[in-house]
This record gives structure tokens, C-alpha cells and sequence, in this order.
């Protein structure tokens, strides 16, 4: 079974069973969602690797959904409206849309765009495969061996920090929300869950912290998650 994690934006019920439809046909797993505010909920709880989003939302335009996405995520975007107009599409492609289909499609295009989109994923993720260390500044993950070091001296980690550490590193320069790491760490996202994220961070922090050059590894975003600057 494909195992690419589709959000699907459209408050159009039927263009929506169309997609759905198609994409259960295919054997993708899918997300659904009818609004701006319930699209950027489910793209930070559940992290999909494509999103379909239509423009014409009834609660906020569609070019508000990307301008958000984009403060934390790279997930690729691909437009489905009915907005034909050259300066529609140039504004979403600007705003950070991956690719832009104009309504009414059909089904066969559809899949061709997100067959296209899989293999430029697919390209990236052998790039990031390539190297099983990661390195930045005086910190180094060795993701094969599960240890790291931070100059030159190994770093006694429990399990939740490292596994908190690997996470930032593997999106490095990327804000990750607090919803998205609690479900990668913990596999659930609860309230309680925050307030011992906030702990299991403050601890990494402080050993991070202790390097040489003062460099500082973890930005918070107040509110909002957690980022590994890039150095």
C-alpha cells in the first residue's frame, strides 16, 4: 500500500469525493479538510507529504493557508482551483505553491502531478539518506550508531532527548511545531504532552549549551515550536 499521507482542501463536497475517491483508488492515505483554519490544524497535527488546497475557501482565501504552512513546513502544494487567470497563479506560486492545476481536471492529470511530485520527494529524501551524519557547527549526529557528540566529546542523552535531537536535526532550519513533534516523539499529541516537551527541551538545551563557541543550537518560537539553527 503507497504510503504517501495526502491533505485534501476543498469545501466543494463533490470536487472533494472526486480527489477522495481517486486517491483511495490508488491506495493513498488521505486527510480531508473544508476550511483554512481546519487545513493549517491538520497540516501541523499530522505533518502530510502532499497537500491538494483550493484557493476558494469559505473562511480565508486558500494564498493565507501556504503564507502559514510556509512559517514551519517545505510540504509541497498543489493548487486546485478554478482561478485560471495568470495573476492567480503567479500569486500562489509566489506565496509558495509547489505546482498548480486549474479546475475542472481530470483525475488522470491529477495523478500525474502528484506521481511528479512523489519523485521530486523521493529524490530528496536519497539525498538526505546519503549521509548518516549530520553535522552542524561543533554538534555532529551519527544517526547509524544513535550517539552524538558536541566538540569532539560524546553527549549522554537520554532516550526522549535523542530522539528529540534527531528530529531537529533532520529538519534543521525548519520550525516544528509543538503538535508535530509531541506526535513524531510520543505518537500522540495531548495537553500534558507540551508541558513535558517543554522539560525534555530545557534539558537538551542546557547540554547543548555547554559548547566552546557559546553557539545556540535550538531557537524557541513562542507559541508556536521549536527550530535547529542552522550554522
Amino acid at each position: 500500500m503507497n504510503k504517501t499521507l495526502i491533505l485534501v482542501v476543498e469545501d466543494d463536497k463533490s470536487v472533494q469525493n472526486l480527489m477522495v475517491t481517486t486517491l483511495r483508488a490508488h491506495d493513498y492515505r488521505y486527510l480531508t479538510a473544508v476550511n483554512a483554519e481546519t487545513a493549517v490544524l491538520e497540516a501541523s497535527s499530522h505533518n502530510p507529504d502532499i497537500i491538494l488546497l483550493d484557493l476558494g475557501l469559505p473562511d480565508a482565501d486558500g494564498i493565507e493557508v501556504i503564507r502559514k504552512i510556509r512559517t514551519w513546513s517545505n510540504v509541497p502544494i498543489i493548487i486546485i482551483s478554478a482561478r485560471s487567470e495568470d495573476k492567480d497563479k503567479v500569486e500562489a506560486l509566489d506565496a509558495g505553491a509547489d505546482d498548480y492545476l486549474t479546475k475542472p481536471f481530470s483525475v488522470e492529470e491529477l495523478m500525474a502531478r502528484i506521481r511528479v511530485t512523489e519523485r521530486r520527494l523521493a529524490a530528496t529524501l536519497c539525498g538526505q539518506m546519503s549521509s548518516a551524519v549530520f553535522i552542524n557547527g561543533s554538534l555532529k549526529v551519527d544517526f547509524s550508531a544513535g550517539c552524538a557528540w558536541l566538540d569532539e566529546k560524546e553527549l549522554h542523552l537520554t532516550p526522549i532527548e535523542y530522539k528529540l535531537l534527531c528530529l531537529l536535526s533532520k529538519n534543521a532550519g525548519k520550525v516544528l511545531t509543538h503538535t508535530f513533534i509531541t506526535q513524531n516523539i510520543w505518537g500522540h499529541s495531548w495537553e500534558n504532552d507540551v508541558a513535558s516537551l517543554r522539560v525534555f527541551m530545557a534539558t537538551l538545551r542546557k547540554k547543548l549549551d555547554k559548547n566552546k563557541d557559546g553557539v545556540q543550537y535550538i531557537q524557541t518560537h513562542v507559541g508556536v515550536g521549536y527550530r535547529m539553527i542552522k550554522l
